[in-house]
């Protein structure tokens, strides 16, 4: 049997072949993008290695011809989707590396950014709020200058110091919260936005999946953490010392901001909390809970009509 070399050296040499890979190589060396990487290495490169590299040289060409025509990252046709190839020569040889392309890299940082703002059981509508599409009457003006300004102004592990917005029912407060989130997002500053009940009911039925600790930790290092409607929960002594009272610790502690909304005042959260799900009155932890909170918040009154039934 005759060595393949010897027969494809035959095939070059039959049939015009040779012509014809000779016209393919010309016109290789027409494309821009193999120009302009031959202009750069002209110093560096040698024919042995050119010819030695036409393969790799025929896959740039066709990968960046795919690139110049980018039909978006979706139905990018490239070997690997959303990368671009760049030659080299490394240790005498022609070498193809691939690197992410500009949309790539972009659909990247919209993913991390995504990461920036986490929520639990809140409402995707509240989650879309922005300070522009909020109807800052003269009822709301005062809480909606001081989310503002937190939210432009916030440092998480510089400055701990969050709000606690008191209101009754539909004037606005989680909407308020929720464009604090979304301009906390445009800063690249991450936040933790949690429906307070349905959380809590969570980390009782975590203590039974082993999956306790690790959500409690989520929770209390978030840069930022938004507990909506506290105190709409039912009273639990496990809940109020185990749960809340160690989140609240560990964020005065780092100086991470805690941002709260609620239909009660402080008086009021503090005699609701007081209250053991074993019976009788526990003053002392509650006030406990009370001092955490009050130091590391601002009280806010949001006024207004409750806007859920107008609608």
């Amino acid at each position: 049997m005759k060595p393949i070399q010897s027969t494809l050296k035959q095939w070059t040499k039959s049939a015009g072949l040779q012509e014809r890979l000779e016209n393919q190589k010309k016109e290789l060396f027409k494309d821009p993008f193999i120009q302009e990487f031959l202009r750069m290495e002209k110093y560096s490169l040698t024919t042995e290695m050119v010819d030695r590299g036409m393969v790799k040289l025929y896959e740039f060409k066709k990968e960046r011809t795919h690139c110049a025509n980018c039909p978006g990252l979706k139905a990018c046709p490239n070997m690997m989707k959303g990368y671009q190839p760049t030659l080299q020569i490394e240790r005498g040889h022609l070498e193809l590396r691939y690197l992410p392309c500009a949309l790539k890299v972009q659909e990247k940082q919209h993913k991390e950014q995504q990461q920036l703002m986490k929520s639990l059981y809140i409402p995707k509508d509240i989650l879309k709020a922005r300070f522009e599409d909020i109807d800052m009457d003269g009822e709301r003006e005062e809480a909606g200058a001081a989310a503002l300004e937190f939210a432009l102004k916030a440092e998480p592990g510089e400055n701990g110091e969050g709000l606690y917005f008191y209101g009754k029912f539909g004037v606005g407060k989680t909407y308020l919260m929720g464009a604090i989130a979304n301009e906390l997002y445009e800063r690249g500053v991450e936040s933790y936005t949690v429906y307070t009940p349905d959380f809590f009911r969570e980390m009782k039925q975590s203590i039974g999946d082993g999956t306790f600790q690790g959500k409690l930790d989520r929770i209390k290092r978030a840069k930022v953490l938004i507990l909506d409607d506290i105190g709409a929960e039912t009273t639990s002594s496990w809940v109020r010392d185990d749960v809340l009272g160690v989140i609240l610790q560990y964020r005065m502690l780092e100086k991470l901001p805690t941002l709260f909304t609620s239909n009660y005042d402080y008086d009021e959260l503090e005699e609701h909390l007081s209250y053991s799900d074993r019976g009788g009155i526990e003053e002392l932890k509650a006030k406990r809970i009370m001092e955490r909170i009050k130091h590391q918040t601002t009280f806010v009154t949001v006024k207004g009509h409750n806007r859920r039934e107008s609608k």
